[in-house]
C-alpha cells in the first residue's frame, strides 16, 4: 500500500450542521490524517475553475451556488491509499444509497448537498490539492 495525499472539503450544509469536527475524527479514526486545512469561502472564479469539469452539465451554476453560498472546510488528508480510504469513508455520492456510518449518509442532505467533497483519482487529488494549497502549508504528512 503507498501513502498518497488526497483533497477534501466539508461543504456548506455540513458547516451549517456544525459537524467539523465530527467529519475530521471520522477521517482519523479510519486512518487519514489532516495535512493542512482552511476555512474559507469559496470564491465563484475558484468554484469554477474547481468543478470545470462539469461546466456543460445542468447543475453546474446550483452546484457553484451552492458551493459559493457560505464557509467551507478544504483539506489535505494523507495516508495509505488516501484516496480510495476518502471515498469509503464519504460513502456514495446520494446520502440514500450511501453505506450506514458513511459521512453522506450521517450528514449528507441530498445529491448535491452530500456534506462532503473528495477526489476521485491521485491525478484529480494533486490538481485540487494545487489548487487551494501552497506546497508549505502541506505539513503533517
Amino acid at each position: 500500500m503507498a501513502k498518497e495525499l488526497t483533497f477534501s472539503i466539508i461543504k456548506p450544509n455540513a458547516m451549517k450542521k456544525n459537524v467539523i469536527g465530527d467529519v475530521i475524527e471520522t477521517f482519523e479514526k479510519n486512518g487519514l490524517k489532516i495535512a493542512a486545512a482552511k476555512l474559507m469561502v469559496i470564491s465563484k472564479d475558484k468554484c469554477q475553475e474547481f468543478y470545470a469539469e462539469h461546466k456543460e452539465r445542468p447543475f453546474f451554476g446550483e452546484l457553484v451556488s451552492f458551493m459559493t453560498s457560505g464557509p467551507v472546510m478544504v483539506m489535505v488528508l494523507s495516508g495509505e491509499n488516501a484516496v480510495v480510504k476518502n471515498r469509503e469513508i464519504m460513502g456514495a455520492t446520494d446520502p440514500k444509497k450511501a453505506a450506514v456510518g458513511t459521512i453522506r449518509a450521517i450528514y449528507g442532505d441530498s445529491v448535491g448537498e452530500n456534506a462532503v467533497h473528495g477526489s476521485d483519482s491521485p491525478v484529480s487529488a494533486a490538481r485540487e490539492i494545487n489548487l487551494f494549497f501552497e506546497k508549505h502549508e502541506i505539513c503533517n504528512e
